[in-house]
């Protein structure tokens, strides 16, 4: 019985539309249609549950009058069908509709809404633009893609469930109040605008709160998780103590807006319990002075007063509700404001796939400048033929990373194309165009998974054997069998850590080598790929990756040029503008800067000068 409710809803299914709205109500509109059969379950049972309770309060008014209108002896004769049905409704419908109401919920709704938001806003964020991440912290996005979800359920569970349910409740007192004495529905009458009055003076403004303090949370959370991922760093330079002053600052200014929420939520209670007083204070008297003239029964006194208290004590509960409503909708709108941005790197309607033949690549008359002014890249025209081997060389600044990032499409050029066997980039999928793209860069990054799994990241459907292979042509194999975690898990089972962190550098390194090799793209992107290696693993690593090059259409940069100055061909970049172009020996043979960068190394190690300093890093 558990698992049919909990198979109700597919929290995995595929979304309808790739973009959640970035408007509050369209924005849950999107989650809520996609299990609107079991939403609407939830109501026609939470109905059924709020009728039965409320016709319980009526039976005990009944069970009053007819014990005084009847004898012990005739009990039975003259009520007992009225009784048995009395006794089947609380007996048998009410705990049925009570527990189909906590399946739908608990077992359909709860756990499956609450990861069906994440699972989609996760696939959603996964595919924005790297501009994206780098301009945020990753423990802010992923705090607000699992905090949307189950406040997002938290809204919607309350909305078609409690506040549905107390609407029910509070309608069939007033008419079972009327049915007794019309005059009985006024102190209830009173205390509901009172009541909506309190909500509605609060409610906005805790809403407002809850969003204020949900950003300062999840600031809390990216600055935290920010001296983690960075530790290595907080431990070089001894600066534990300045981390807890940075992490010191989001805790006062969450701890304050705390405050600021929590004030309006005590104000707000005591102003409901004073209402509740007189709720039940008027309801009572009211009764007992029909009662004295002889308007209503006992039963009448038994039904008021039992209703009143009982509606007291939901009165509360719904206060929390509602509150916990609107924090939760200041919560999924502050989610949603980073969740639901557009995409800034979309594919065209019906782009078709990148297909690689011979690896051709040309820059034509490309300009793009990072949205600030002066110049990054500006007019480069560049072709590469298939097959050729190309260094990239330059000072910090030059540009040279910045043309890989365009060429891998993590920007949109501001003019110019960028054209791969003919086929203009722009106008191909960017999942086409980055699986014919083999990049190793300086800046080597493993997932927090095993030795396995990021190796065969380059090609998933790789067996043992092609694994073990390319860790051994990348000088990886004999460290990996030494490799073991905390869990005991050892060789290609070990996980690395987040971020590799339990690598040193060189190991992660060749772990990223390993990967490249057995993705095996046709068109190759070698940034710095061997510069954390020492020099014998290096030697040993650039005769495997001269392996790997033929065939393919190759770009290396580096600035210990002893490594590409076997390319083919090398270009030379300045302020983003190509100023050499040619062989090692004949850039050395023209003795312009590709000659003085080459004279200036020192230990094979580029020298970059006073004037490269001041110019900001790629």
């Amino acid at each position: 019985m558990f698992r049919w409710f909990e198979q109700l809803i597919d929290p995995l299914r595929t979304p309808e539309q790739p973009a959640p709205p970035d408007r509050l109500g369209p924005f849950f509109w999107y989650f809520a249609r996609q299990v609107w059969p079991v939403l609407a379950a939830v109501m026609a049972v939470g109905l059924a549950v709020a009728l039965i309770e409320v016709q319980m309060f009526n039976y005990v008014g009944r069970i009053v009058d007819i014990l005084r209108q009847t004898t012990p002896e005739d009990l039975i004769a003259d009520y007992g069908g009225e009784l048995l049905v009395m006794a089947l409704v609380i007996g048998v419908a009410r705990p049925v509709a009570t527990a189909a109401h906590l399946l739908l919920v608990h077992q359909a709704i709860e756990p499956n809404l609450t990861n069906l938001v994440r699972w989609q806003t996760h696939r959603y964020v996964l595919r924005q633009s790297m501009s994206f991440f780098q301009n945020d912290f990753a423990g802010r996005i992923a705090n607000k893609i699992i905090q949307t979800g189950p406040s997002l359920r938290e809204c919607v569970v309350s909305l078609v469930d409690a506040i549905w349910f107390v609407s029910v409740y509070a309608a069939s007192a007033m008419f079972l109040f009327a049915e007794a004495d019309p005059r009985l529905m006024i102190p209830l009458s009173v205390w509901i605008v009172l009541y909506v009055g309190i909500l509605w003076t609060f409610v906005p403004r805790i809403k407002r709160q809850a969003a204020v303090m949900s950003e300062a949370r999840s600031a809390l959370t990216g600055r935290i998780v920010d001296s983690y991922t960075n530790i290595m760093t907080v431990k070089l330079f001894s600066h534990a103590d300045r981390e807890d002053t940075y992490a010191r600052e989001s805790v006062d200014d969450h701890t304050a807006k705390f405050k600021v929420l929590l004030r309006n939520v005590t104000a707000m209670s005591v102003l409901l319990t004073v209402v509740n007083g007189l709720l039940i204070v008027g309801t009572c008297a009211l009764a007992v002075w029909l009662w004295q003239a002889s308007a209503i029964t006992v039963g009448a006194i038994a039904l008021a007063t039992g209703l009143v208290i009982r509606i007291n004590n939901m009165s509360g509960w719904i206060m929390w509700v509602v509150t916990t409503v609107f924090e939760n909708l200041g919560t999924v709108e502050e989610g949603m404001e980073t969740i639901s941005r557009p995409y800034e790197i979309t594919d065209r309607p019906r782009a078709p796939a990148l297909k690689v033949a011979a690896g051709a690549i040309g820059f034509d008359h490309i300009r793009f400048h990072y949205g600030k002014e002066g110049g990054v890249i500006d007019d480069l025209s560049l072709a590469i033929r298939p097959g050729e081997r190309v260094g990239l060389i330059g000072r910090s600044g030059a540009g040279k990373s910045t043309l890989v990032n365009l060429l891998l499409r993590f920007h949109d050029l501001e003019g110019g194309r960028i054209l791969i066997d003919g086929q203009d980039i722009s106008a191909v999928t960017q999942e086409s165009l980055r699986a014919a793209i083999g990049v190793v860069s300086q800046d080597t990054s493993l997932l927090h998974r095993s030795v396995r799994d990021n190796i065969s990241y380059g090609h998933v459907d790789a067996g043992e054997r092609e694994i073990v292979e390319a860790a051994r042509k990348a000088q990886a194999h004999e460290f990996i069998l030494d490799l073991e975690d905390l869990r005991g898990r050892r060789g290609y089972d070990a996980h690395v850590g987040e971020r590799g962190v339990k690598l040193s550098g060189g190991q992660r390194q060749r772990i990223a080598i390993a990967r490249v090799l057995l993705k095996d793209a046709p068109i190759l992107v070698l940034d710095e790929a061997t510069s954390a290696l020492d020099s014998e693993i290096e030697v040993a690593i650039q005769n495997q990756l001269y392996e790997l090059m033929e065939g393919k259409t190759v770009i290396a940069i580096a600035h210990r040029l002893s490594t590409i100055a076997r390319m083919d061909r090398l270009i030379v970049l300045d302020r983003g503008r190509i100023v050499e172009d040619g062989s090692h020996e004949a850039l050395l043979e023209k003795g312009g800067l590709y000659s003085q960068l080459w004279n200036h190394q020192s230990g094979g190690f580029l020298d970059l000068g006073a004037d490269a300093a001041s110019e900001a890093a790629e």
